[in-house]
Order: C-alpha cells, then structure tokens, then sequence
C-alpha cells in the first residue's frame, strides 16, 4: 500500500477505535504493545495507528489535547503547522477586516484552514499533496468544520484566487537538507506569494521570523508573533487597510502589540545601570527595541547587544507587556572563576544564565560553578562596551523591596 492507502484505514471505524485506545499509550513500550495490537488488527493498521499516536502527542504542544488527539498529522505536519494560538490571532486578524472567504494556498495538515473556519471564514485550503490533502479533509471533518473548509489537491499556481476576500499563503520552508533561510528558495518562492497577495484585496504571507528586513516587500505590513515569550513566525500583510513598510510586535497570550510605522533611529548607547530590560523576542526582530529605550528613558549596554538599562526603574503599561526586568546588583569581567567564588560566597543554589552576545553555553556555565545553597541570581553573559561581561541580577517588578530595604 502507498501512504494514502495506509492513511485511509486510520478513517474506518477500527482504524479510529484503535487510534482512541492508543490515546496515553507509552512509545517505549511500543514493541510489546505492537505485538499484542498485532494478535486482532491488520500489520499495517497497528503500525500506521502506533505512528499517528505518536504524531498526535507531539502535536500536543501546538493544538491542545483536545484537538490534537482527534486530528491526524504527517511528520512534516507537525513540524510546520502554525500553533493553534498564533493561528487563532491571525484568522481574528481576517475577521475583523470583514474577510468571509480566504483562499488558504499551501495548507499543510489545515491549522490555519481550521483556525479561520471557527473564526467563521470559509475556506478553501490547497495543498498539492494529495496524502496532505487527505489530512486537511479528515481534520476539518474531525472537528466538525467541513462545511466551511473544502480541501483541493491542487498545485496552487492553478487556483484562481479571484472569488475570494483574502489570500493566505504558507510556503514551504524546509528541503532535504532542513530549514531553507533564502526566501525565494521557499517553495513557491517568496516573489510568486507576494505577487499572488497583491492580486487579491487582502492578503497575508508566513515567512520565518530570521528574514532580513531587507528582503520584505515594500507594500507589506510585517508583523512578528512570540507565544509565552518564543518567536514564532512572521506575516506580511497586503492590502486594505495596511500600512506599507510599518512593523509591528505581537506577543501572545495578551495579544500586546508594539509598532512603528518608519524605522527609528538608533537609541543611545552607555554605561550599565541599576535596571536592566529584555525586549521580548519579537520586539527584537520587529527592530522595535529603540522604542522600548525611548519609551523607559534608557540606553543599550552595547550598540550590538538588545539590552537595554536604565538608572530608575521604568515598567509603566507602556513598556511592562514587552520586557523582563531586573536590578543589576553586579557587573564583572568575564571570568567563571569569579562567578563561581561570588557564587558560593553568597550560597547560590538556583542560577539562571542568559546569553546575548556570548559564545558560552548556559550548560557549561552551570557545570562549571557548582550550586550550593538556597540563594538564586541570575545572570547575564553579554558584551558591554564591546568587552566580554557578566551582570548579577535578580527579576524585577515594579513595587519590589531593593536589596537592603527595610
């Protein structure tokens, strides 16, 4: 049997009883539960069942138990699919524009075909894999949105995107050998997407969240989303309503959002303060941290390094959703020695290293200390001033005791 031949016996009614008896099934066991599942179903139905359990706790992560351990996956599936919270926030982002149709091209196992669908969007999800195809199909049936989303194996270049409100475009962006970084390596490239955005109304484009700003479309609004502080993608918007070359942060689950509509200047440069702030990481590759400088009255530690200080503490609404704060209580030369004799001279036991601008891992950092004790600190291997460094701190928020402090 093909893939498609073995992906259909998951959809009949042994095949999806033996899905939901595998549910909280142990993959290390999965060679005696093999065996047993082999005494009362078909070879290729227990291992097309055992594979998909697998996928669906690792989908886990991305869509929720509820979700995850109804739909079907491929490999590649869950690897590429958009988070289930991400995907969430754009298909708002359509609904609120008035969109009720979106051509979902490249759709890969449907995330984000089902995200649009519960906002209420039809759709119509295109991918020219017929095995991927097949998982859109059984997915939007799955959850009981099939009549809103109407699966086509199709190469997407042959969709006449014109019936539609809106275009959604999701390029591959791995080969052979991983990750593809050049986007118009991206399958379809990065120019055939932009040319099919700018055909309809409104539109929008995933893209990794490393591309260069260089390389975005003059007429594109692009937009870097974290979830629970990670990076998670980038979407150029095209259309009504978007503003040409503004970038903007939105970081999940608050649904904050930071932008500009001009590149800003570079902000000051100088000395370690008493405050330190680390911009969220689409904050970071928004190219915004020179707002979070102005906005907190502050300056970067190194005109290289996305830290930025202060000599007051500055987490008002404006700046707290996109920062972690701390007090810096020491600033030292980069030598683990010292970090470990001040260490255990304060009997640290709880270290968290954080690194920007720095070539040593946090695991070797660890290693190498040795904590004892029931004191916590973390610290900040980083550049200052271009010299190698290391700053002591602690979280900081606002109403905190300073060391001290009565």
């Amino acid at each position: 049997m093909n893939d498609l031949d073995t992906f259909s016996l998951l959809l009949t009614d042994e095949g999806r009883a033996l899905l939901a008896s595998l549910r909280e099934y142990d993959p290390s066991q999965e060679l005696a539960v093999a065996t047993r599942l082999r005494r009362e179903h078909d070879a290729g139905l227990v291992s097309a069942a055992l594979g998909q359990a697998r996928l669906r706790q690792r989908a886990v992560a991305k869509f929720g138990a509820a979700d995850a351990h109804r739909m079907f996956f491929t490999p590649n599936g869950v690897e590429q699919s958009t988070r289930a919270s991400v995907a969430a926030h754009r298909a708002r982002t359509f609904a609120a524009r008035g969109v009720r149709s979106v051509a979902d091209l490249c759709c890969g196992i449907g995330g984000d075909a089902l995200a649009l669908a519960r906002a209420g969007v039809a759709v119509l999800a295109v991918d020219r894999d017929p095995l991927t195809a097949a998982v859109a199909r059984a997915n939007a049936e799955a959850l009981g949105l099939a009549d809103l989303i109407e699966v086509r194996c199709a190469d997407v270049a042959d969709i006449d995107t014109a019936p539609y409100d809106a275009v959604f475009v999701d390029p591959a962006r791995r080969g052979g050998r991983g990750r593809i970084f050049d986007p118009e390596a991206y399958s379809p490239p990065l120019s055939w997407a932009t040319s099919a955005a700018l055909a309809a109304p409104f539109a929008a484009l995933k893209i990794a969240p490393g591309i260069p700003h260089e390389a975005i479309p003059p007429q594109a609004e692009a937009e870097w989303i974290s979830d629970a502080g990670d990076v998670k993608e980038a979407v150029l918007w095209f259309g009504t309503g978007v503003t040409p070359g503004a970038v903007r942060a939105t970081l999940l689950p608050s649904a904050a959002e930071l932008s500009t509509a001009a590149p800003l200047a570079a902000p000051p440069v100088g000395p370690v303060g008493r405050y330190l702030y680390e911009p969220d990481g689409a904050v970071i590759r928004a190219h915004l941290v020179a707002e979070i400088a102005r906005r907190c009255g502050g300056r970067l530690i190194d005109e290289t390094i996305a830290y930025v200080t202060s000599d007051e503490p500055s987490v008002s609404p404006s700046v707290a959703p996109y920062v972690s704060a701390y007090e810096i209580t020491d600033q030292l030369p980069f030598n683990l020695k010292k970090l470990r004799a001040v260490l255990r001279e304060r009997e640290v036991g709880v270290l968290t290293v954080k690194k920007r601008g720095s070539a040593v891992e946090p695991e070797e950092v660890r290693r190498r200390v040795r904590l004892r004790g029931p004191g916590s600190v973390t610290v900040f291997l980083t550049r200052v001033a271009g010299a190698p460094t290391m700053l002591l701190g602690h979280p900081w928020a606002e109403g905190s005791a300073r060391p001290g402090d009565a």
